[in-house]
């Protein structure tokens, strides 16, 4: 009986690799964490004083979003790719 082939990504050194790159993402998405609260707060501030939501930071807030999913995605191995700046900032 033979096993299965590795997969060349699944070899220790990319492991420990990859545990560096968590530990980045993990800081990085504790400041993008603190920016989308920012986002939120300034959101509600125009909506309150203009009664219309930002277009500007509607946008940014949908991508920022999707580069905190992108990164929860990566840090639990549901993702190889790593997420920005490795790959382009995710659209809207």
């Amino acid at each position: 009986m033979t096993l299965p082939a590795k997969h060349p990504k699944d070899s220790r050194a990319a492991t420990l690799e990859r545990l560096l790159y968590v530990v980045l993402f993990f800081f990085v998405y504790s400041v993008a964490e603190v920016v989308l609260g920012a986002v939120v707060v300034i959101q509600f501030g125009f909506v309150l004083v203009t009664g219309a939501r930002n277009e500007n930071l509607l946008r940014f807030g949908a991508s920022l979003s999707r580069f905190i999913y992108d990164v929860f995605r990566y840090m639990t191995f549901n993702r190889d790719d790593r997420p920005f700046p490795f790959q382009p900032w995710p659209p809207p």
